[in-house]
């Protein structure tokens, strides 16, 4: 599955800190583990599509800037474009992903903001 989106790659962070890169790897390890698109009804976690670690690195540089709001949160869902039929659709993630694995996202962002020094 190819990812594209409104914004460019370099708002992410950099990678060479360990404590970044720790925190980045957690985080995409619960949004992976607990977040899902319903494609057909079947569930595709995040981790399973590897959307996991370009949330992840979106949400972190988002929540470098401040608190990161529920409005903040889901816009990143908005921004992240899947590719569908051999990338001749794209299709925002926030479309794609159910209100109860929304739920389930908010509550590891919620966790994760906690976390942060």
């Amino acid at each position: 599955m190819r990812v594209s989106s409104h914004q460019p790659l370099h708002h992410c962070p950099p990678m060479s800190d360990p404590r970044t890169t720790e925190v980045i790897e957690r985080l995409a390890a619960d949004l992976g583990d607990r977040v899902y698109m319903d494609i057909a009804r079947w569930h595709l976690y995040l981790k399973d599509a590897h959307l996991d670690k370009i949330l992840a690195q979106r949400l972190y540089a988002q929540a470098e800037q401040g608190t990161l709001k529920e409005d903040q949160a889901l816009a990143i869902l908005r921004e992240i474009l899947v590719d569908i039929g051999g990338g001749r659709r794209q299709i925002p993630l926030l479309d794609l992903v159910p209100v109860q694995a929304q739920l389930a996202y908010m509550d590891v962002v919620e966790a994760f903001q906690k976390r942060l020094p």
